[in-house]
């Protein structure tokens, strides 16, 4: 595709020859052929700093050519990452973005909105981070754990989850087998190596962590740890994602005391969750309980998911609706909303299912 914009901007630019300096045109054909074939296609060459053609063209340069010629080539300059304030275009970053969506779009979920926000914000601020970012989402399934982190892909990369610098790891998924630990090890120190070479700031999504192997985590550890770099390549601006379920029946306990005491939600603070999240993941059965990543102290935040109401499952069947370009009357939110299980089965206070499947619901209601 880069080729092909490349020929068509040359192309465009030789139909005009007869308007510029001929020098011009040679110029900046020589410098992007150099950079196609030096970086594009892998050439051997070795660039001269004393030669005038490896050198980004000015504007001076550019003065004669036609503004619409001067657009497409830089369109196709800058899709290559080469023209923007961080270095790299696939990186963004946008923490306003990611404030407001978390905002916005994350219902129910005031502590997760708050330490993400917080977390991400300020691991980006500090380019002299001693380690990556580690964050273990814990709550029951359809609370936001995978959202959330599609959310953060969003706005940090300018392809989301498709960015070349996002890897997705499905525990069950991608190792299944518990006799193969030893081949996935290699596997995935491999893919970690290669991703971070490739895009400092790789994001690493661990789903259903808590069916990890505990060799398997244990053999990544040292990425996630304080060192400088591990066989020469620094992982220190990385982040890595775990979301499990660990700790759900904890989370809702605590919702539950105190929406019995009478107490809002919102007043749950971390100091109420955190300190159980971390005991419960830690007495847990599961491979991400027994690794080293928890005895090392390596997770900065235990993030709690809390279950989700009846007025949150309304607020995800509105959006589900807005997705598909419809807007539902109250009268049909409800009707959505009185579809889905509650739990306990004295209170019926609790989503069993969070939103989960609500994009799937609403078909039944849709005329």
């Amino acid at each position: 595709m880069c080729v092909r914009w490349f020929l068509l901007v040359l192309g465009a630019l030789s139909a005009e020859a007869d308007f510029f300096q001929f020098d011009s045109i040679s110029n900046v054909s020589t410098y992007y052929f150099n950079y196609i074939y030096c970086n594009i296609w892998e050439g051997e060459c070795q660039p001269n700093q004393d030669d005038a053609t490896q050198q980004v063209p000015t504007r001076d340069l550019w003065a004669g050519f036609p503004q619409d010629y001067i657009s497409l080539l830089h369109q196709w300059y800058c899709s290559l990452g080469q023209c923007c304030e961080s270095g790299d275009c696939r990186i963004t970053n946008n923490i306003t973005g990611l404030s407001r969506d978390l905002q916005r779009k994350l219902h129910g979920q005031h502590l997760a909105q708050s330490v993400v926000l917080k977390a991400i914000q300020g691991f980006l601020n500090n380019p002299e981070s001693n380690k990556p970012l580690t964050l273990s989402f814990h709550g029951w399934s359809g609370t936001g754990k995978n959202f959330v982190a599609r959310i953060i892909a969003d706005n940090l990369y300018r392809d989301g989850v498709k960015s070349e610098c996002v890897r997705l790891f499905i525990a069950p998924f991608h190792f299944p087998h518990a006799r193969l630990v030893d081949t996935y090890k290699g596997q995935l120190r491999e893919a970690i190596r290669d991703m971070v070479l490739r895009c400092p700031q790789t994001l690493f999504i661990f789903d259903e962590a808590e069916k990890l192997h505990p060799g398997l985590i244990d053999a990544i550890k040292p990425y996630m740890d304080h060192y400088d770099n591990v066989d020469g390549v620094s992982y220190r601006r990385a982040i890595f994602l775990f979301l499990s379920n660990i700790g759900g029946a904890a989370i809702n306990d605590v919702a539950l005391d105190f929406w019995h005491s009478g107490q809002n939600r919102e007043d749950i603070g971390m100091e109420d969750l955190e300190h159980r999240l971390r005991a419960e993941t830690m007495e847990s059965h599961g491979g991400f309980a027994q690794s080293e990543l928890m005895s090392g102290h390596l997770i900065d935040f235990f993030v709690p998911f809390l279950p989700l109401e009846y007025r949150h499952i309304k607020l995800c069947a509105r959006d589900a609706y807005a997705a598909r370009g419809l807007e539902a009357d109250e009268a049909t939110l409800d009707e959505v909303a009185k579809a889905m299980l509650y739990v306990p089965k004295e209170e019926r206070l609790f989503s069993a299912q969070g939103c989960k499947s609500i994009p799937q619901r609403i078909n039944f209601f849709l005329p």
